[in-house]
């Protein structure tokens, strides 16, 4: 297992880095934001602090989040305040502050590994379809008939199932799936998550498969 951890704090650094490989864990920790290269390919797992010299843990994550949305990232911060907790959320799997137990650690590692798993199988049932990924093709097991999506919506869908049971905003959606922050009044994606209802759903006005979770965003249960 390959681990991405960038933390500038060599005590800091020393201790987790020494923590991880007990459990069999490789770790490349780099010690500076610009030190990354960029390519993340190599890793199963990217572990990231919010303050780093050079470039921030924040505009790594987005990066990261952008090129490898299969990529869990964890966001690692002294910074308790709920409003950078919410930023370090809207595009990272999770947001650890400091202090932490190495246990816990480890335990939010397993989470996200396990829930990237799931999404990286080739076949998925949800509800009454099956999504084969490796083909892009999702069935209505109900009657057999092949649902035809465009590829934006696709890709919105798909972004759901890499976070199965999450509860997602739409400013998570909109970076995820176009790359780029989210813009107020922009109606674009709820005209998307419309149109996949009534292609998806058994009852579009009751949805089943894209629940909206009011005051907040939406969410696809595994």
């Amino acid at each position: 297992m390959q681990i991405l951890y960038i933390e500038d704090d060599v005590e800091i650094g020393e201790w987790v880095v020494r923590k991880l490989q007990e459990h069999s864990l490789d770790v490349h920790w780099l010690q500076s934001g610009s030190r990354f290269t960029g390519d993340a390919n190599p890793y199963d797992v990217a572990i990231l602090d919010v303050m780093l010299p050079g470039l921030d843990g924040f505009s790594i994550g987005r990066r990261l989040k952008r090129n490898y949305p299969h990529l869990p990232v964890i966001m690692l911060s002294a910074r308790t305040a709920i409003d950078d907790k919410l930023g370090g959320l809207e595009f990272a799997d999770d947001y650890i502050t400091k202090p932490f137990h190495p246990e816990e650690l480890l335990k939010r590692i397993e989470v996200q590994l396990r829930k990237f798993e799931r999404t990286n199988e080739q076949t998925l049932s949800i509800g009454h379809l099956n999504v084969h990924l490796d083909q892009q093709v999702i069935q209505d097991e109900t009657t057999s008939a092949e649902i035809i999506l465009t590829g934006k919506q696709f890709h919105i869908f798909k972004f759901f199932l890499k976070h199965l049971n999450q509860i997602l905003t739409k400013e998570q959606i909109y970076e995820g799936v176009w790359g780029e922050p989210y813009r107020d009044g922009d109606k674009s994606l709820m005209v998307h998550i419309r149109h996949l209802r009534e292609k998806l759903e058994q009852d579009p006005s009751n949805p089943k498969v894209i629940e909206t979770i009011r005051g907040i965003g939406y969410r696809v249960r595994g």
